[in-house]
């Protein structure tokens, strides 16, 4: 694997460079040697965030993991990885999108679909039109993480949720 290692508001030293490649370089065992992996280490406060992304054909592999040590982000964005991997093997084989990107091995063995997609309950709801502020109200009422809703202002199905550090975000189609 190939690593490009970049580091914001941090200085990526030997050790943290060394244990980057150690902890990602397990993922070795799914990918083609020519794999890149992109890794991002950035410091914000006491936040240690570490971004690894692994772009494949017609996807991308990625995931972002945050602590108070940087040593322990990296543990868990390993763990986070492989986990993806073996979750959605069937659905990257199946498309045909990246077999060329990862090892014959990996494509052949079977892994347990412990965490497989599932949907367990389904809802109806009148969708009533609302303004984006009074939607994230809503949202907040109802305690969800997100609220789907009608656009006041564009008659269009928008949907806001709750992002990092008590913000919102809102979701539109595109014109």
């Amino acid at each position: 694997m190939k690593f490009v290692i970049v580091g914001k508001n941090i200085d990526v030293t030997e050790g943290l460079k060394s244990a980057v490649e150690h902890k990602i370089g397990k993922l070795e065992k799914y990918f083609n040697p020519d794999t890149e992996v992109h890794v991002t280490l950035s410091v914000e406060k006491d936040r240690q965030k570490i971004e690894v992304t692994i772009p494949v054909k017609g996807s991308i592999i990625r995931s972002e993991q945050v602590s108070n040590d940087m040593y322990v982000s990296i543990d868990l964005v390993e763990e986070i990885i492989e986990r993806q991997l073996k979750k959605y093997k069937k659905k990257l084989v199946d498309q045909k999108q990246s077999s060329t990107v990862f090892k014959q091995e990996f494509i052949e063995k079977d892994y347990m679909d412990e965490e497989e997609v599932k949907i367990i309950r389904s809802k109806k709801f009148d969708i009533k039109p609302m303004y984006p502020e009074d939607a994230c109200i809503q949202m907040e009422l109802l305690g969800h993480s997100f609220f789907v809703f009608c656009n006041a202002e564009t008659d269009q199905v928008n949907v806001v949720y709750k992002r990092k550090g008590n913000t919102y975000g809102l979701i539109e189609p595109e014109q």
